[in-house]
């Protein structure tokens, strides 16, 4: 863990302005946590494009600042916070969100950083402060209460026990949870396997659905815009949530297409060729970037092909039903895809990714699956005084 020295020292704050401070900010984590076993680092060169204004398409509707937190010449902590005015407008809040919050076990960093986005928050009339959440839905969300000794995700953040701690001092309450379950791949013949079986091709018959053929990455280029359309509806009403422009959706396919591996990807068409529901998981890639600290160059890209190539674990990233057609069994046609790619490939897990507590229709479907609920995420909330 992160030492403390001459904690006497005064706290001083300085806001991210040049690029070796952002380097500095983007891989403090990777220097606090590196004899974690459970933290993994994100994409380092994503975390830096996400503060980039050139290059963050989120900036068109909001406004962030970045601050790292020095005793003396020791980086101590760091916090970013983002004004989504989009989120506001849609949510009716005036809410300044915290994001790419980590600090030292001291009350004097953690409040020293809370205090300075408080002041920019009262700055632009914000009577809330919220998070941790990103620019958008898509990014990295939700602070760590529960599951410490389990490994996090590539796509979630890594904090350890005394966040919450520090969090509750200062006057901060839940607002709302995501749970992460780790899901066990049935044997071919299992209960779990002949029921999630029998339902889809009940659906698909019935319904008149069919498969998108998805044999190779680039067939999946055409449905990338349908797709992110589709989380857009389908993830409207869900926490948080802001529409992904045009210019994200182009961003995050950037991001993910690569990621891609043509078995574990299912769409779902009707018969009028429209996108009825989609599914899309990864081989995990979370050791590969623990080797790497994130970085894909200059060996870091080799690990990453490796574990996309051969693995035992795979991560869900996305799955979306459209509206009308949820609960008719879409759902069932896609995790029965990814299922059988998963007995062929021999894995053995699925990990779910932050999915939120209340909401009852994506994690009642996991329970047809031997599955175990391990990790536990929470946004906070905290009104501040004008």
């Amino acid at each position: 863990m992160y030492s403390i020295i001459n904690c006497m020292e005064e706290i001083r704050i300085v806001e991210v302005k040049t690029k070796s401070q952002l380097r500095k900010f983007v891989d403090l984590p990777n220097v606090m946590y590196r004899d974690v076993p459970q933290f993994i680092p994100a994409f380092y060169g994503d975390d830096l494009q996400d503060w980039d204004r050139s290059k963050n398409p989120a900036f068109q509707y909001c406004d962030a600042r970045a601050f790292l937190a020095y005793r003396g010449d020791e980086i101590v902590g760091r916090i970013g916070a983002i004004l989504s005015r989009r989120a506001n407008e849609k949510w009716n809040t005036r809410r300044m969100r915290f994001t790419q919050v980590d600090f030292i076990d001291d009350p004097l960093v953690s409040s020293r950083l809370f205090e300075t986005v408080e002041e920019w928050a009262r700055q632009e009339n914000c009577d809330e402060l919220q998070g941790p959440l990103g620019f958008c839905d898509l990014d990295r969300e939700g602070m760590l209460v529960e599951g410490f000794d389990r490994q996090s995700l590539f796509i979630t953040y890594y904090n350890p026990p005394y966040y919450i701690e520090h969090l509750t001092r200062l006057g901060f309450v839940k607002d709302a949870d995501w749970v992460e379950f780790r899901i066990a791949v049935p044997k071919e013949g299992d209960d779990s396997y002949n029921r999630i079986s029998k339902v889809a091709d009940m659906v698909i018959k019935r319904g008149h659905y069919h498969k998108a053929d998805l044999s190779r990455r680039s067939h999946f280029k055409p449905y990338i815009r349908k797709v992110f359309e589709l989380v857009n509806i389908a993830y409207a009403d869900l926490y948080g949530t802001v529409e992904l422009v045009k210019d994200q959706i182009e961003k995050y396919a950037d991001k993910f297409v690569p990621l891609i591996n043509p078995d574990y990807c299912c769409i779902v068409l009707d018969e009028q060729e429209e996108l009825a529901g989609f599914g899309v998981c990864c081989p995990s890639v979370d050791q590969a970037l623990k080797k790497s600290r994130g970085r894909l160059f200059p060996f870091g890209w080799i690990g990453l092909l490796r574990s996309l190539r051969k693995n035992t674990v795979v991560d869900l990233l996305l799955i979306a039903v459209r509206p009308e057609l949820q609960g008719k069994g879409i759902n069932a046609v896609i995790l029965d895809h990814i299922m059988h790619s998963c007995i062929k490939n021999g894995i053995r897990y699925a990990e779910s990714g932050p999915q939120l507590e209340l909401n009852h229709k994506i994690n009642s479907q996991w329970k047809i699956f031997p599955i175990e609920q391990h990790k536990r995420r929470r946004c906070f909330v905290k009104k501040l005084s004008i």
